[in-house]
């Protein structure tokens, strides 16, 4: 072992003594093989300190000596950080991209709690041991002018998400800036690998892997699904390269070390080999025994309980009773609007609490979330109605219960939200569902039946997303150029294009050129084009523009910012709903009840208002799908209380819906199809419940609309 990694663990080590902390196996595994330039995946339980097995081993395997010495310095002492002027901050060596906001704040504390301690350590001469490191974050609420110093000089380990990773990519001097990357870290990797945000994110590592000194190698396809998987230590497998149905066959594998991080992921050989592209991999597990616990909150009688909505304010008072019970409660509700109607609710029953809860959710001003997140972690606050934007990795200590209203419509998302409850080694995690109709009582007990049997959502890449791509390419123009053939190779090597024809590469190349044969006459879709050398780049500075300013792949509406008159910035909303609006209406809005004076420029001015009856924002992706591990978890109950077995207390509160069910028709099984047919003035009604989800039953339900119109003219009616 060097000395800098040797005097670097022993730092570390002092440090997490004094914290009366031991490393776990797994931790020390993680940092074994990073020293190593291994690159692999963590999938470990929440809390248990997967940030920290990440940070610290990059802090062992890549902080270097500010000076030499012949003998190994001997630490002194751990001073505060400011008690001398720090050395010159190292060069861009590790990127940790996060998939929110709220968790790259979150990760930048955790980060610089043990870089204080390391650039704290000094020799017997009092000087510093290591260059020092500096770290920083870069999102979407970065303050401008900490982008500008960013633009200069980039902290030592950078907190980003996909998006800012990209316009990073599109810089001209991307390759210098990037190129002496040491390690990538890719935090919450699960909610990332299903999407197109994952895509972006393969093709950026793509990117940065070609910027290293390469290593030529073979590369092999995973095994057919349901194959055994290959052999080796439980926590230490060697994983296969590409998920994809081809590989390719010979590609370059690099020295950057890249590490992917979850808890709550049921195909972990698939993510990892995802997230590597190619190349073996090392999985580490470490599932340190954790309580959790999983229970309902039931109303008194099933029998007056709402058989439909999704808002589930006939169930305040107890949620108030559950939040007075507990010192900091987290209320998460599946939409924005819900979250508003939750917070003023509360604050109308129990005015009291005023200061004491809060909101939390995307759409609010930046400051305002910090504040909320802030409050969470001094324990200051007692309860924050919130929606996903806190159910990832952030780690608030005070937080001892989560109520989530409504069904969490999967069960990694509820493993999810139950972590932000003790979330640290040895503490409980719980978290209470709140059902805001009948049906989501028996959800209840199939979530926690299916986690008990360890079912958790298998997430898969998208396949050669061609519109992922094409804003790769002009990405990659406007970050130093490309050629097509080197580009395309690169391309290749990850796992969601490991199959891209020569015949869709060449379309994404010529619609990046002229748009295509229809657009091929408007200038403004001749983004990249090639110069004399042949490099394909984004000459016009104007297009360029455009391009960072939709740089990404999440699609939602134009949105409008909402402003005090004279005042701060609340938020956004999007701007159908503001366009609805007139001068004097009023709407609920970050717990305040707002009236509209009036919109110009993209911006709608509010003053406060009172006792007028408010309108609540709408905002889009409210429909949630249910996942198809969880409706199968639920059919399952369903035959359970067929067969007479209401074991659960769950079941017990709906067994008289359940029986009047059976008695006027059947419950489905996982072997049956229940179908119901109605008759009223208005025609002939056919139900039918194959609980898949919304995605699939809206598929089969035009699928099947389509097939009959087929016979004869008909009208449809879809629900």
């Amino acid at each position: 072992m060097s000395r800098g990694r040797s005097i670097a663990k022993e730092a570390l080590a002092a440090w997490f003594a004094s914290r009366g902390w031991k490393p776990f196996a797994f931790q020390r595994e993680v940092w074994k093989a990073i020293a190593q330039g291994e690159s692999g995946m963590l999938h470990a339980t929440t809390g248990a300190g997967k940030t920290y097995a990440m940070w610290l081993g990059a802090l062992m395997a890549f902080t270097a000596l500010s000076r030499t010495s012949r003998a190994q310095p001997a630490i002194k002492t751990i001073a505060h950080p400011g008690a001398q002027k720090a050395p010159p901050a190292q060069a861009l060596t590790v990127l940790w991209i996060t998939p929110m906001r709220a968790l790259a704040a979150d990760t930048l504390r955790a980060l610089q709690q043990a870089l204080e301690v390391l650039n704290a350590v000094k020799d017997e001469e009092g000087a510093p041991v290591f260059a020092a490191w500096s770290a920083g974050a870069r999102s979407g609420d970065t303050a401008s002018a900490e982008r500008s110093a960013q633009n200069q000089r980039l902290p030592t380990v950078l907190v980003t998400t996909p998006e800012s990773l990209s316009l990073l990519l599109a810089r001209a001097d991307a390759k210098e800036v990037l190129g002496g990357l040491r390690m990538v870290v890719v935090d919450e990797w699960h909610e990332l690998l299903g999407n197109k945000r994952g895509v972006q994110v393969q093709l950026a590592l793509a990117r940065l892997k070609s910027w290293t000194p390469t290593l030529v190698t073979s590369c092999t396809a995973l095994p057919p699904e349901g194959a055994a998987a290959p052999a080796g230590r439980q926590s230490r497998t060697r994983g296969p390269g590409l998920t994809g149905k081809s590989s390719v066959p010979r590609v370059n594998q690099t020295p950057l070390v890249i590490w992917g991080m979850s808890a709550t992921l049921g195909n972990l050989d698939e993510a990892m080999a995802t997230l590597l592209g190619c190349g073996n991999g090392t999985l580490v597990q470490g599932q340190v025994p954790k309580k959790l616990v999983i229970d309902s909150l039931l109303p008194g009688r099933a029998e007056r309980f709402p058989w439909g909505g999704h808002l589930g304010l006939t169930m305040l008072p107890q949620v108030i009773d559950e939040i007075a019970g507990s010192s900091t409660t987290l209320v998460f509700t599946n939409t924005r609007s819900q979250s508003e109607i939750w917070y003023q609710a509360l604050l109308e029953a129990k005015p009291e609490w005023a200061g004491l809860i809060a909101l939390h959710h995307g759409s609010l001003d930046r400051e305002v979330r910090e504040w909320v997140e802030a409050g969470l972690k001094k324990g200051e606050l007692r309860a924050v109605v919130c929606t996903s934007s806190l159910d990832l990795g952030v780690d608030f200590l005070p937080v001892e219960r989560v109520l989530q209203i409504g069904s969490p419509k999967g069960v990694a998302l509820l493993l999810q939200r139950a972590g932000r409850s003790g979330h640290a080694p040895g503490r409980p995690s719980r978290i209470t569902l709140v059902p805001t109709h009948s049906l989501e009582i028996v959800e209840g007990a199939a979530a926690r039946a299916a986690i008990a049997a360890g079912h958790i959502e298998a997430r898969s890449s998208p396949e050669q997303p061609l519109d992922v791509l094409v804003q790769h390419l002009v990405t990659v123009g406007m970050g130093g150029g490309f050629l097509p053939e080197a580009l395309y190779e690169e391309v290749r090597s990850t796992a969601a294009y490991a199959g891209l024809s020569r015949e869709n590469w060449e379309w994404c190349l010529s619609f990046v050129r002229q748009g295509g044969p229809s657009l091929s006459a408007y200038p403004d879709y001749r983004r990249a084009v090639p110069d004399e050398e042949g490099v394909w780049r984004v000459p016009d500075a104007r297009l360029a523009r455009r391009h960072r300013m939709n740089i990404g792949t999440i699609v939602s509406d134009a949105s409008m910012s909402v402003q005090y008159l004279g005042g701060g910035r609340i938020g956004s909303v999007e701007e159908s709903f503001a366009a609805r609006l007139r001068p004097g209406d009023c709407f609920l809005f970050g717990g305040r009840l707002l009236e509209l004076v009036r919109i110009h420029d993209m911006t709608a001015w509010v003053r406060r208002a009172t006792g007028k009856r408010p309108i609540v924002p709408r905002w889009n992706g409210g429909r949630m799908p249910l996942s198809t591990t969880l409706a199968d978890a639920v059919v399952h109950q369903l035959a359970l209380a067929g067969e007479g077995r209401y074991d659960t207390p769950e079941l017990q509160c709906v067994r008289p819906l359940l029986d009047i069910q059976q008695q006027w028709s059947a419950l489905p099984t996982p072997q049956t199809l229940l179908a119901e047919q109605l008759k009223t003035r208005e025609g002939w009604h056919l139900f039918l419940y194959p609980f898949a989800g919304r995605h699939v039953h809206l598929g089969l339900a035009n699928l099947i609309a389509w097939r009959a119109a087929q016979q004869a003219p008909r009208t449809f009616s879809i629900a």
